[in-house]
């Protein structure tokens, strides 16, 4: 099952992807896909109401209207750094141990298709695609990566924009290089796990201006997004509708020799196999 959300900004309204260009519409069943959705375990009860809606002709046609983040806010996005290999290598840092853990603002939460704004004195912003884990159930001490599976709602797609001189070169936490508005497109859709029946085995891909970045696969990851979730859960409280991205393959802006980074009027186009596609447009600062 695929999860949209359907409308402008802060008026999106929950859905079920059917094709490319259908679904049906949810918004009498759940106000929307949040906290309250996830931990009330409603998956399976939707699903039987769509194949329900679906069987009745119940169908809408998506159009021209705005796909939002398939989730709405969470309560937290959980970053994993340096968690592919080849990336690791490419930035000329050891591969990790454990997992590197930063947090990300969850108010830069945006639609899979907005707009990507370029922060003031920002002078090196790139690009992640990267898979995203949506959190189903409230974790906490998991046993063991095995018992993570029955805590993961399903995964979407994500851009983890980065503003790489607030990142690396002010001091402090990377939260700094990450936080800006519109630096984490989410989406088109949220897929449950029984779609994805391999999640270590996904092509990723993204573009800039047509121009290939990245072109890596979830089989680099260091630690597989099971391992990710039961190692965050022995250090904080996760919670339904949570948010975790789970790192970057090879080929991102700072990477590069030279390096390139983002700049106004720039379009980045980045898909995962399974999960959609997205393209952002680069804008200028307010």
């Amino acid at each position: 099952m695929k999860l949209i959300r359907v409308g402008a900004p802060g008026e999106e309204r929950p859905a079920a992807l059917i094709s490319d260009s259908s679904y049906v519409a949810l918004s009498d069943v759940t106000p929307d896909f949040d906290e309250t959705f996830f931990g009330a375990g409603q998956l399976d009860r939707v699903r039987e109401i769509v194949a329900e809606r679906l069987a009745a002709g119940q169908v809408r046609q998506l159009g021209d209207q705005r796909l939002g983040a398939p989730i709405a806010r969470p309560h937290q996005i959980i970053c994993v750094g340096l968690n592919y290999r080849d990336h690791a290598a490419e930035t000329g840092q050891a591969v990790p141990v454990e997992p590197i853990l930063f947090t990300k603002s969850p108010n830069t939460v945006i639609g899979p298709n907005d707009d990507v704004r370029i922060p003031r004195a920002a002078t090196k912003v790139d690009w992640e695609v990267e898979l995203g884990i949506v959190i189903g159930r409230r974790a906490s001490y998991l046993d063991d990566p095995e018992q993570a599976r029955d805590h993961i709602a399903g995964w979407v797609l994500v851009n983890d924009v980065s503003e790489r001189s607030f990142q690396m070169e002010r001091g402090g936490q990377w939260l700094k290089g990450k936080s800006a508005e519109t630096f984490n497109p989410v989406g088109p859709w949220m897929v449950t796990q029984d779609e994805i029946p391999q999640v270590g085995e996904l092509g990723m891909r993204l573009d800039v201006n047509g121009i290939q970045r990245q072109c890596g696969s979830t089989s680099t990851m260091i630690f597989d997004p099971f391992t990710i979730v039961h190692y965050v859960s022995q250090f904080m409280v996760l919670e339904p509708g949570d948010l975790i991205n789970t790192g970057t393959p090879p080929g991102v802006g700072m990477g590069f020799s030279p390096q390139v980074w983002l700049r106004e009027g720039d379009v980045m186009e980045l898909s995962i196999d399974g999960l959609g596609r997205q393209r952002q447009r680069v804008i200028g600062p307010r």
